[in-house]
């Protein structure tokens, strides 16, 4: 991995030395003037030139600088790999979620430090004094970039407070997913549909959040419906196993309750409320649907039946009279 991350930009800063090495051995036509400008202050007449070579001077060097903070960035990218390997055979993810988050900001500050060197040996500013200039302008970038600054924080907050770490299973906002990366801005979530959600970490920090993953067994809650002509006896009974069964599963809390809840326009409903031990989303939904195959089953040997909208209409038509005309 070291040697992957590093051959290019190392290739790359080589062939600029050697390049460099050999351009300063030329003596024309490097030396030829391209831009001359004439400059009078105080009556005192100035000449400034700028020459093929100064300017090939300044693009290697230029070069130089991002092939040197290029190399610097795929170490950081090497240490971070290595952090990383040690914190996937931890049990706990904050360590995972930290180390994306370090990494990110050590390569934001580097790149940040690059630039300002490019400015001051490449393009000749006081960057002290653009600096201060900037300091001057704070207040103003900070209104522009109020958002920008307001999910930067939030990113420290979700790090500090630690709603939430990297690979749990969250709700918020109406998304839910598994939460893949957090950054400076946003935090990634993966849905259920393998979509990827970018959302802000301001709304990830304002808005009611749900944390899946953290409770110990997922609520499952439905009515089953019988119809009215099925016995006291029957539904006592059906209730009864369904109950004794999902009791008896290894992945649930052996807390199931099974009740007669209420008569709706055509079906006697069975109210059916259990919890699932928590885990993946898909094994979740294979259990799920055993539980589901049982109750149809313990429904169909009891010889009940499920109810479906149904309506009865009843005809009543009047009795026929007979009318007799008579002449007077």
């Amino acid at each position: 991995m070291f040697v992957e991350l590093l051959v290019k930009p190392v290739e790359f800063f080589i062939s600029l030395d050697l390049i460099y090495i050999a351009i300063n051995q030329l003596s024309y036509p490097l030396n030829e003037v391209i831009f001359m400008r004439k400059n009078v202050v105080d009556k005192v007449e100035t000449v400034t030139s700028i020459t093929i070579i100064q300017v090939v001077d300044k693009l290697f060097m230029l070069l130089m600088i991002i092939s040197i903070f290029w190399i610097a960035l795929r170490i950081i990218d090497f240490v971070a790999h290595v952090f990383a390997y040690r914190a996937s055979l931890t049990n706990s993810k904050e360590d995972d979620q930290l180390v994306q988050f370090v990494r990110e900001l050590v390569k934001i500050s580097t790149v940040t430090i690059g630039f300002f060197v490019v400015l001051g040996y490449v393009f000749e500013i006081n960057v002290l004094t653009l600096i201060t200039g900037l300091g001057i302008g704070g207040i103003a970038i900070a209104l522009a970039a109020k958002e920008s600054l307001e999910n930067l924080l939030g990113s420290f907050t979700i790090f500090v407070d630690k709603p939430f770490v990297v690979g749990d299973f969250v709700k918020v906002n109406g998304v839910e997913g598994t939460v893949e990366k957090v950054g400076f801005r946003s935090t990634r979530i993966r849905t259920a549909d393998q979509t990827l959600v970018t959302m802000p970490n301001k709304k990830m920090i304002d808005t009611p959040l749900e944390n899946m993953t953290v409770r110990n067994y997922r609520r499952i809650h439905f009515d089953v419906g019988l119809t009215y002509n099925t016995p006291i006896e029957d539904i006592k009974s059906i209730a009864q196993e369904i109950t004794d069964y999902i009791n008896a599963h290894p992945k649930t809390n052996n807390n199931a309750i099974v009740t007669f809840e209420s008569f709706s326009d055509s079906s006697l409903n069975l109210q059916v409320l259990y919890y699932i031990e928590m885990m993946d989303y898909n094994p979740y939904l294979k259990i799920k649907e055993e539980i589901n195959f049982k109750i149809m089953e313990i429904v169909q040997q009891s010889k009940g039946d499920f109810a479906f909208p149904t309506q009865t209409v009843i005809h009543q038509y009047p009795e026929q009279t007979s009318v007799t005309d008579s002449k007077s």
